[in-house]
């Protein structure tokens, strides 16, 4: 499942055009947009959104229409796809940078898109960021992981 958010510079820039696009609306109905995938297998956008008393059904189905008619205007992705608005969930995505300063203290998983020491999988505690690098520690080592270099990251559900 690719997420825009971290992978390869076509990527990265059509997230970072989509997001542009979106947060604007987004934000106007009282929401963040938590991170977009684009999981090209069944041609699905999902945009995760997050509010601070959280979000429902009601809430998605509300964004979900204000994106659409916003995408039958712009026009941003072409051919057919499905549209999906999603809360973040217990697993969290965190996909800026901000969030990995948010939600520092945190237990993360995280999947670089490249090797750090030999792996691309390491779970920890997230100490936040340090200049580029996403610091993790975990019961091994403490590592730093440069945030361009993450594929997927989300928080561990503390259940």
């Amino acid at each position: 499942m690719p997420t825009f958010a971290f992978m390869g510079m076509e990527k990265r820039t059509q997230a970072e055009r989509l997001r542009g696009l979106v947060e604007p609306a987004v934000g106007r109905l009282g929401f963040e947009v938590v991170d977009i995938e684009f999981l090209s297998g069944s041609r699905t956008l999902r945009i995760y959104i997050d509010g601070p008393e959280g979000v429902d059904v009601d809430d998605c189905a509300r964004v979900s229409r204000q994106v659409s008619a916003l995408f039958d205007v712009e026009d941003p992705i072409p051919g057919q796809y499905t549209l999906e608005i999603s809360s973040p969930g217990l697993d969290r995505p965190l996909a800026r940078r901000d969030d990995f300063v948010r939600f520092a203290g945190s237990q993360v998983k995280i999947k670089t898109s490249a090797p750090v020491e030999g792996r691309r999988n390491f779970s920890g505690r997230l100490l936040g960021m340090d200049g580029g690098n996403v610091v993790l520690e975990s019961e091994e080592a403490r590592y730093d992981l440069a945030l361009e270099n993450i594929e997927r990251a989300r928080l561990v559900p503390d259940l």
